[in-house]
């Protein structure tokens, strides 16, 4: 029988008589089944161990039917999710290793740390799987900017992610910034880090041999993220700003030593098995890596490395401190894991051994302090199908004329408006803060379609981006979805990659709303129909709920992370127009579709209606064609049409090809619609004279719509429609409003 370790400490009685366990996060039947697992009643270090791995954060309890809906499995899927990140094959014995995960809460009230250790732990789970990290990535969302409360965030948040990231000497590659009034208070900061690794070095974490011994490695034990787990698994409120204690602290510099050690133990072959000490920290760490093993674990706690007196085993068991990892060698091979770790400066303490009783068992000061079946941990925490309801305001939406709107007719100045929002205007305040050119395998850097890192040694580059339109999700979950996956691989062919696979990270309000789950699921049935028919397995990712503020829920965001090889570094193609008197073509079809656009925001103050529909077929032949068109050697540019539409889209092109272009477009819609539609499907390529012939032949037998529209040249964007003229600005005028919408260039 476990015993009480704290006077302070409640006692199990009085857990059960106060119903204290709520606190954690507990429900009452929650409670009474832990009950039934243990056979008594737990006290109050055991009851923490459940309510951790209890939490939607690491349990999945909410969204787990939901995440079974995606497509797992493929041709190239070594690993998919259930580790600490997926892994697809490249070719040549290679693997790229890559995931996304959320530190919104955190970030909430912390927003430098939050941000910071959330870079640190999705670093971790890269390296944890034998992984050398390649490259990093965000995706980050904030209020409108003329709060002070939300520059404040947005700075530090980004000051965050630069200080970690720049300190271990990782590149920030590229990622997305948007501003909505949605997040106000709920900012949603996520970080995804991609990893290479060769397919003999894949660790998987697992504590196999009974009687083997498990260390602990990284800086001591704090007090610093204590229920960090169940904090992300609740609605923030007026009481969280105070909640800093569950906000871990991150230090850049040991993760780096940390890493490099881990990396060269791997190497050495004699790990069995490996974990981050992430979410839950040494509890979800021993708890899971016995779980997989099918055995069981002893935690010796006293020997786990503490910098402050007086630490509890509720305290060390929870807390979530940064930088700290477990791992189990056979006893013939500890001298050797210790060598590396002193040779690198990095502690490595024994702190227990591998069991076959299928428990986890803390001892403290020689007293058995905790006792708990691992399986109950692990695979008993109860999954919940959850009451789904449809939004009143979703058949609202259905009835919105998005053609209503007064015809703009001075669509120059509308373009500027449109460039000048900060969700589409220049990022470079953003990226100029992260060293992107780190490790010097950045081939295309911040700012394109996709960001573009070379595989060392090879001809092979892999193509990262993330993508969500929460608009779109808002107005129809299933559509937005959709898209969120399309545009996605759209932007990864843009680049001349092929897609691999996705990792994604959900990010809805409370799950215990009926309109919010139907949100969850529509959104998921979207995305997971389009990863089937797009070939891009889902690999991991994360789940992060209850995001919601003072007046609702965020628009629901499943961000979506993907990965895509560059099969020759020839291919690697960029958004700019690149010379000339090359030739301009849209590929794809233009309708009248406003719903959730940035012009429709922009100009007309609303976000309604539905978003632009999506035929995944003709997506599917869309990316077929781009892709023969740049491996043939047909394409000089790519672009992806998308927030902002065509007008954008090629305003864009010229800034960043830093030349204009004549554009002559035939259409029988509304000018404003021509230019600012975010129909689908579409991409802007530019071809060199004389292979004009090549790409129309390859997209008439791919089934892809084209049309030549103009070429570039001069020192203007100039656009007519229908042979009038539509928009003539200096391009050098679009680039002064595009960089400088963004007024968080603070002092």
């Amino acid at each position: 029988m476990a015993q009480q370790v704290s006077a302070k400490e409640p006692t199990a009685e009085q857990i059960a008589e106060h119903r204290l366990y709520e606190q954690m996060g507990v429900s009452d039947s929650e409670y009474d089944l832990i009950c039934s697992f243990m056979g008594r009643k737990p006290n109050y270090t055991e009851i923490g161990v459940f309510s951790v791995m209890w939490s939607e954060h690491c349990a999945y309890k909410n969204s787990k039917p939901l995440l079974r809906r995606f497509p797992t499995s493929g041709p190239r899927v070594l690993m998919g999710p259930g580790e600490g990140a997926g892994i697809v094959d490249i070719g040549d014995n290679q693997a790229v290793v890559f995931k996304i995960e959320s530190h919104n809460h955190p970030s909430a009230v912390e927003p430098f740390q939050g941000a910071a250790t959330g870079v640190g732990g999705i670093i971790r789970d890269i390296f944890s799987m034998g992984a050398r990290p390649v490259a990093i990535l965000n995706s980050l969302r904030f209020g409108k900017l003329e709060s002070d409360r939300v520059k404040y965030l947005f700075e530090h948040v980004v000051s965050g992610i630069a200080g970690y990231g720049n300190c271990i000497g990782i590149p920030t590659v590229g990622g997305e910034v948007v501003f909505d009034e949605s997040y106000e208070g709920n900012p949603l900061v996520n970080a995804m880090c991609v990893g290479v690794i060769d397919h003999d070095k894949i660790q998987r974490g697992v504590a196999k041999g009974v009687g083997n011994p498990v260390f602990y490695v990284g800086p001591p034990t704090g007090r610093d993220g204590i229920h960090g787990a169940t904090f992300a698994s609740v609605e923030l409120t007026e009481e969280s700003e105070a909640n800093r204690t569950a906000v871990q602290v991150g230090d850049p510099f040991m993760e780096k030593l940390v890493m490099e050690s881990c990396l060269e133990l791997i190497d050495s072959g004699i790990v069995l098995g490996i974990q981050d000490m992430g979410a839950a920290g040494l509890t979800c760490s021993s708890a899971e890596m016995a779980s997989k093993a099918g055995n069981g674990l002893e935690l010796y706690l006293d020997q786990v490395p503490q910098r402050e007196e007086g630490m509890t085993p509720y305290e060390m068991m929870l807390s979530e401190s940064q930088e700290r990892m477990l791992f189990v060698v056979e006893p013939k091979d500890e001298a050797q894991a210790r060598e590396i770790f002193e040779r690198w400066g990095v502690i490595c303490a024994k702190v227990g051994k591998v069991t076959d009783d299928g428990r986890l068992k803390l001892f403290h000061h020689g007293e058995v302090v905790g006792d708990m079946p691992v399986t109950a941990l692990v695979d008993e925490c109860p999954v919940y199908n959850k009451p789904s309801s449809e939004p009143a305001y979703f058949a609202e939406q259905a009835k919105v004329d998005t053609t209503r709107y007064a015809e703009v007719t001075d669509l120059g100045g509308a373009l500027k408006k449109v460039l000048g929002s900060p969700s589409l205007a220049s990022k470079a305040w953003v990226y100029n803060q992260y060293d992107y050119m780190v490790r010097t395998s950045t081939a295309v850097r911040p700012g394109s379609d996709a960001a573009v890192v070379t595989v060392d040694g090879t001809r092979k580059a892999l193509a990262m981006t993330t993508d969500c339109n929460g608009r779109y999700v808002y107005l129809d979950p299933e559509t937005g979805g959709k898209i969120a996956v399309s545009e996605a691989a759209r932007n990864i062919v843009c680049s001349g990659a092929e897609p691999l696979a996705i990792t994604d990270n959900l990010n809805f309000g409370s799950p215990e709303k009926p309109e919010i789950f139907w949100q969850m699921e529509r959104a998921v049935d979207g995305m997971a129909e389009a990863c089937r028919e797009l070939n891009a397995p889902v690999i991991g990712g994360n789940v992060s709920l209850y995001n919601e503020n003072a007046k609702g829920a965020i628009y629901p965001t499943p961000v979506v992370g993907m990965v895509g090889l560059i099969h020759d570094v020839d291919h690697i193609t960029t958004q700019d127009f690149k010379a000339e008197g090359d030739l301009v073509y849209l590929l794809g079809e233009t309708f009248a579709e406003l719903g959730g656009s940035e012009f429709q925001s922009v100009i007309h103050g609303v976000s309604e209606g539905r978003p632009p529909a999506l035929d995944l077929a003709k997506e599917k032949r869309l990316l077929s064609g781009v892709l023969t068109g740049i491996q043939s050697g047909f394409i000089c540019s790519a672009h992806d049409v998308s927030e902002g539409g065509l007008a954008a889209a090629l305003a864009e092109s010229c800034i960043s090809g830093q030349v204009g272009a004549s554009i002559e477009l035939q259409s029988e819609l509304r000018n404003d619609m021509t230019l600012f539609s975010e129909s689908q499907s579409r991409i802007i390529v530019s071809v060199t004279p004389g292979n004009e012939s090549n790409l129309e032949q390859l997209l008439k037998e791919a089934g892809v719509p084209f049309a030549a529209i103009g070429r570039v040249g001069g020192s203007e964007l100039h656009i007519s429609i229908n042979g009038a003229s539509a928009v003539q600005e200096p391009v050098e005028a679009l680039k002064a409003v595009w960089e400088d919408a963004i007024p968080c260039r603070m002092k």
